[in-house]
């Protein structure tokens, strides 16, 4: 006779969350996720855009306040005990990005497709709102303004 399998749903925990200067690999981000429980698997990819403001950008540079790391984390964490989510992973990049380039990857997965995908806007939302992280928009006539900056 064979055990059951564990249906028992399990507790939410941060997988990955930081904030740094490497490249950001979406897949990296949504494997870290993956568990035999989740039935839904939802990754969010914040690119750098050409354009904002009816503006043309060329480049631009994140800069983020020294306790940056930690506050992604608690935000992660803080997601992850509201939603119910099974895992949750989240990082932001900082330093010179170009268009196409990756700023932000969030994942998350839960048992079921509404709850993370909810919960992947939630943290995403939650990152944006709260996160010291602040954006020099290079445009392409060579003018620049910050967003985000106090």
């Amino acid at each position: 006779m064979s055990a059951a399998p564990d249906v028992a749903a399990p507790v939410a925990r941060v997988v990955l969350a930081g904030v740094g200067e490497s490249v950001l690999d979406v897949a990296e981000h949504e494997h870290a996720v993956a568990s035999a429980h989740a039935g839904a698997v939802v990754t969010f990819a914040g690119v750098v855009r050409n354009h904002d403001g009816g503006r043309s950008v060329a480049a631009l540079t994140y800069e983020a306040h020294p306790d940056a790391d930690r506050i992604i984390g608690e935000i992660a964490a803080r997601v992850a005990a509201r939603s119910g989510a099974d895992r949750v992973a989240v990082s932001h990049r900082v330093g010179d990005l170009a268009v196409g380039d990756v700023a932000l990857v969030a994942a998350v997965s839960s048992a079921h497709r509404a709850q993370a995908f909810a919960a992947c806007a939630e943290l995403v939302e939650e990152v944006k709102a709260a996160l010291p992280v602040w954006k020099r928009q290079v445009f392409v006539d060579g003018t620049h303004e910050w967003v985000g900056a106090l």
